[in-house]
């Protein structure tokens, strides 16, 4: 394998994109790592349409880390009231744990503190997920105590599979020693 590279999605990567979200969260491909959600959540995790709208919108960027040509993992990236916004997290599930998810998301800081110069990086996770929390937590994330719904009825991001899904905003603050 060569030196795997960062770059910006395009609108041609949309099909590519929705297959590594999808086998990164859903189905039984999803169940090789860790990152799955298919016991609680069914359905799509990622829709064409809300990707292409990501790529072309003004202060957001999906990155993408590559081998020759193909796709190892992906990030989305936003400015969103005055903070940066990570999302979209996902690696092949062949290959989470081996650190390539590390370097994508320390990739994204970095464009948030440096390019934008922003103040801090945040994200919504499903609250239950004890382990993907823990892995934020690990790397400077908090948990804030704010809650936003599951938006249950909009199949565009899943069909749940229980009734008590809600997101949790974490949060990293920029300005100390978070590398």
């Amino acid at each position: 394998m060569d030196e795997p590279r960062f770059r910006d999605a395009t609108a041609d990567d949309i099909p590519a994109l929705v297959a590594l979200v999808t086998s990164a969260y859903r189905g039984d491909a999803s169940r090789q790592g860790w990152t799955t959600e298919a016991d609680f959540l069914d359905g799509n995790r990622i829709d064409p349409d809300v990707l292409r709208h990501d790529i072309t919108r003004s202060h957001s960027r999906i990155m993408l880390i590559e081998d020759n040509g193909n796709l190892l993992a992906c990030a989305h990236i936003a400015e969103d009231e005055s903070a940066g916004y990570f999302g979209m997290f996902s690696v092949l599930p062949g290959l989470q744990g081996s650190g390539i998810g590390k370097r994508l998301l320390a990739e994204c800081e970095r464009i948030v503190r440096e390019d934008w110069q922003l103040p801090a990086m945040r994200m919504t996770v499903i609250d239950i997920r004890d382990a993907l929390i823990a892995f934020y937590e690990r790397r400077g994330y908090r948990r804030t105590g704010v809650f936003k719904p599951f938006p249950y009825g909009d199949e565009r991001f899943g069909i749940p599979l229980r009734d008590d899904l809600r997101f949790e905003v974490l949060e990293k603050r920029f300005g100390g020693d978070e590398t």
